[in-house]
């Protein structure tokens, strides 16, 4: 019976810890009003009856609402910078609140009349757009392309909260040309393996401010301003002779052959000695390629990055011939008795040696750019 109440305790003990932690009273005892009405109204979902979540509910939803809105009218009477977002920001909070209680029938006996504030967040919306454009045109006039990066954001945001509004479209675009790098990929010298890296190299640009262009793009498509230029050369591949080495072991075992009684009748077993020989032979082929990445600034001729990008593989094979009684020679060595002797599939390291270049040059062009 002890040890039945024992296992019930342990079993209940937890559940109501973390019914009390989902309550919401332990966020309103801290002062996070938002915080308290969200964890009671989850928890009336799961329990309607749950005393502790009522009660927190109740007292959060007032003092919640009240908190925010004060914010929201501090905000709004200081200077800070772009405060229209952080009004946006407050004004979803209310209407978070109120989307959670009035789906939760529960929650909606407590707060029969939840506020929204739909109708200020469409004006806080507008107001925000006149404050992300304006600030937008202030950056454009300062004329750097990181300015021009912020002033690109600004007018997205613009967009977002009023599309449409003014001419937020055509300067988002005038932005992201200014803010853009232009980058030529010149063409690679020939070379003996029929290597072509461009189209790893195009698709290596994650930046949306860093735009490849090849020389004929350049050309066609008028590009007013090229920033850098992108070379990549390869400076050769080779692949090693085979070396073979073979390794040559003799094994013995004791192994049991069969049983015998003994002078006392017990079973023994019978051992016999077996001896096997094995002679291991591995084959080994290296390969290893090179490029040189080098990226130059196109206005003061600077060499910006030097890169020496080294790939290497190695393909090797095992196989053994092996004699006498099988049964002394290690299960290891066993498994390779017999193989034949194999090549590598053609072009097999040539391609594997391209494909690791070609992951590594990737890298080392989204690792450059990613600070453009």
């Amino acid at each position: 019976m002890n040890r039945l109440f024992k296992s019930l305790v342990v079993i209940f003990i937890p559940s109501t810890l973390v019914l009390g932690c989902a309550s919401g009273l332990g966020a309103y005892k801290k002062g996070n009003y938002y915080e308290a009405v969200l964890e009671s109204v989850q928890n009336l979902r799961r329990s309607p009856e749950n005393k502790k979540s009522k009660q927190a509910l109740a007292l959060s939803y007032q003092a919640a609402v009240s908190l925010i809105n004060t914010d929201i009218q501090n905000q709004i009477n200081s200077n800070a910078y772009l405060k229209w977002k952080n009004v946006i920001g407050s004004y979803q909070q209310i209407n978070n609140l109120y989307e959670n209680i009035r789906t939760s029938p529960a929650a909606l006996k407590i707060i029969t009349k939840p506020i929204d504030a739909y109708k200020e967040l469409k004006v806080a919306k507008d107001s925000a757009a006149v404050e992300c454009y304006n600030a937008g045109i202030q950056e454009m006039l300062k004329g750097t392309r990181e300015d021009a990066k912020k002033a690109y954001f600004l007018f997205t945001d613009a967009n977002n909260y009023s599309p449409g509004y003014k001419e937020t479209i055509e300067l988002m675009l005038q932005a992201k040309t200014n803010a853009t790098l232009n980058v030529m990929v010149k063409a690679s010298p020939n070379n003996n393996f029929g290597w072509n890296f461009d189209p790893v190299i195009f698709r290596s640009n994650r930046n949306q401010f860093v735009a490849f262009y090849t020389e004929q793009q350049v050309r066609d498509k008028s590009v007013q301003k090229v920033d850098q230029y992108l070379l990549v050369s390869v400076n050769g591949y080779q692949e090693s002779r085979p070396s073979l080495s073979k390794n040559t072991q003799e094994y013995q075992e004791n192994i049991q052959v069969g049983t015998k009684k003994d002078s006392t009748g017990k079973e023994v077993p019978i051992k016999q000695l077996v001896k096997g020989q094995a002679t291991v032979y591995d084959k080994q082929i290296l390969s290893s390629g090179s490029l040189q990445l080098a990226i130059e600034d196109a206005t003061r001729s600077a060499l910006l990055n030097n890169s020496i990008i080294q790939g290497d593989q190695n393909w090797s094979c095992r196989w053994a011939t092996c004699g006498g009684d099988m049964r002394a020679i290690p299960s290891g060595i066993k498994n390779f008795c017999g193989k034949p002797e194999l090549y590598p599939p053609s072009n097999f390291l040539i391609n594997q040696t391209k494909k690791e270049l070609d992951n590594k040059l990737s890298n080392t062009i989204s690792e450059f750019y990613s600070s453009y």
